[in-house]
């Protein structure tokens, strides 16, 4: 049996929940084979909280950089400065840390780690785990050893990269799928009547706020429950709207244990980030996605119409979606469980719950040196 000789890996993975929790998994992945993992985050608040929960790591806090979509802007020669702020920070951090590998999971808190590892000829890769690449991996790819994308779709977007498809990583923390009566404790809700979870993923969702209030009156009467994560802003607004309509619920602007959530709901309603697509497919769920309408490039609908055309998903976009017909769809999906059994297994399909392990063999290959 061959093991690897352990090494220095660091990963650029901060600024938001969808490049933060699956760096982390791959983190943790690479720490159980006994390798040294050096964190490079950003100044959010969302990176700090998330790593008080992983002390076994080290991590660097790069300056925020966000490249302005005007090259004209004044803003771009505040992007330029930090951005070299945050080479020279890697350059500096590279020399004392010696990583053998440097892996960016996207966002431009990860471009200038890539291009110091490119400088340093160390091997270097980025994730990409939308179907649509953003600005920041469209750049980081020039200069990145390989590919490691989420969808297949997302091949053609590089094409002069080498593309190696592992899937997006789901954060280890999430846990595993719970039975549903255990699940349902955690909310004070019926486990033997069909429950709805609605999220909007780590930054919550007002526009998908909005629809469940309208559509609220409609599904009165159903004998549905609803478990609402609202983010930070509509959580009391939601409960009242919720208590009128004589609506079991659990209302929360977050749940740190989203297994739970997961394990106790036979429908969910999403935005269509990557990650949490990956945390719907690891937990074999139907699902309605609405697409955040303003994400770059629309990549958050590309995501969403790889789960709807394979039939995992339904596909509502947030400016044609009417109460009425939203309120028709749920119930119908809630009383055809034929159909949400199909769904859920071709979610499983799409994202492969190995894909932490995945990258980390990629890396491992990279670097090589195993022993015998």
């Amino acid at each position: 049996m061959s093991e690897q000789t352990p090494f220095r890996a660091v990963i650029a993975c901060g600024g938001t929940g969808g490049h933060l929790f699956p760096g982390l998994a791959v983190a943790e992945t690479l720490h159980e084979r006994g390798h040294e993992v050096l964190l490079f985050v950003s100044e959010k608040e969302i990176d700090t909280t998330a790593l008080r929960d992983h002390p076994e790591f080290r991590a660097e806090k790069l300056p925020s950089v966000g490249m302005p979509s005007n090259i004209l802007s004044p803003a771009f020669v505040g992007f330029i400065r930090r951005f070299w702020e945050s080479y020279s920070q890697c350059k500096k951090i590279y020399r004392k840390f010696r990583p053998s590998v440097v892996l960016g999971m996207g966002g431009f808190t990860s471009t200038a780690p890539i291009l110091a590892a490119r400088m340093k000829g160390l091997p270097c890769f980025v994730h990409e785990s939308n179907a649509i690449p953003g600005r920041a991996n469209r750049l980081a790819a020039k200069f990145a050893t390989s590919v490691l994308i989420g969808f297949e779709e997302s091949r053609q977007r590089f094409p002069s990269a080498n593309c190696i498809n592992t899937g997006t990583p789901v954060r280890r923390n999430l846990g595993n799928p719970l039975e549903r009566a255990e699940a349902m404790k955690a909310f004070g809700l019926d486990p033997s009547r069909q429950t709805l979870l609605v999220t909007g993923g780590s930054q919550g969702a007002s526009g998908i706020n909005q629809l469940l209030f309208k559509s609220a009156p409609l599904l009165a009467g159903s004998g549905i429950q609803i478990i609402h994560l609202t983010g930070k802003n509509d959580d009391r607004l939601a409960a009242a709207n919720y208590q009128r309509d004589d609506i079991s619920h659990y209302v929360a602007p977050f749940h740190h244990r989203m297994e739970e959530a997961y394990s106790a709901s036979d429908l969910v309603i999403s935005r269509a980030g990557a990650s949490s697509l990956s945390e719907i497919s690891q937990f074999g769920l139907p699902s309605i996605l609405i697409p955040y309408p303003f994400a770059t490039d629309d990549h958050q609908k590309a995501n969403a119409q790889i789960y709807s055309q394979a039939g995992a998903a339904e596909l509502v976009t947030e400016k044609e979606a009417a109460p009425e017909a939203f309120a028709e769809m749920i119930t119908h999906l809630l009383n055809d469980s034929a159909r949400r059994e199909k769904m859920a297994a071709t979610a499983r399909k799409i994202a492969p719950s190995t894909a932490a392990s995945n990258v980390a063999d990629v890396l491992e290959k990279a670097v090589g040196g195993t022993t015998k």
